[in-house]
């Protein structure tokens, strides 16, 4: 499927409220309110990465966050001392998912980042009931580690 990855700025982001999400909890992926929190937060500190749209045949479809890793407490020891980044806000409209899209993107957004801010190992959280995004991750090379945060378990891409 034919696709751009378009940069998420405060000019754009509210096209993000176009995106059919309808049938995932937002336990699973926070909505828009806390994308625009994260992307004021990532630009307040100076924190490197990409925030992409989406967007097939000029429509926003999904988005992606891949950035710079602040430490929280709850992370995996295996981060905690070393640069990493972090993926959130990975969520695709209800009516492009199961095509390949995800995959593409996914893949694509890691290559970006790798390329112009260096590689470094991806940590990203998967609500314990999402089975879906927890075999597409591990599908592409995420292994579940033994933390977690409230109900999100923890899954790390080594380099």
């Amino acid at each position: 499927m034919k696709y751009e990855l378009e940069e998420i700025t405060f000019d754009n982001v509210e096209e993000a409220y176009k995106i059919d999400r309808s049938d995932v909890p937002e336990a699973f992926v926070d909505g828009v309110p806390n994308l625009i929190e994260n992307l004021e937060f990532g630009r307040d500190h100076g924190c490197i990465g990409h925030a992409f749209f989406i967007k097939v045949e000029d429509r926003p479809v999904g988005t992606i966050l891949l950035g710079e890793g602040i430490v929280w407490d709850t992370d995996p020891e295996d981060v905690k001392d070393r640069d990493f980044y972090r993926l959130v806000f990975f969520v695709l409209d209800k009516n492009f998912r199961s095509q390949g899209l995800g995959a593409e993107v996914l893949e694509e957004t890691i290559r970006r980042v790798y390329n112009d801010f260096g590689v470094a190992p991806i940590l990203l959280g998967v609500h314990k009931d999402n089975a879906d995004a927890a075999r597409f991750y591990e599908r592409h090379g995420f292994v579940k580690t033994n933390y977690m945060e409230n109900n999100d378990c923890y899954y790390l891409r080594e380099v």
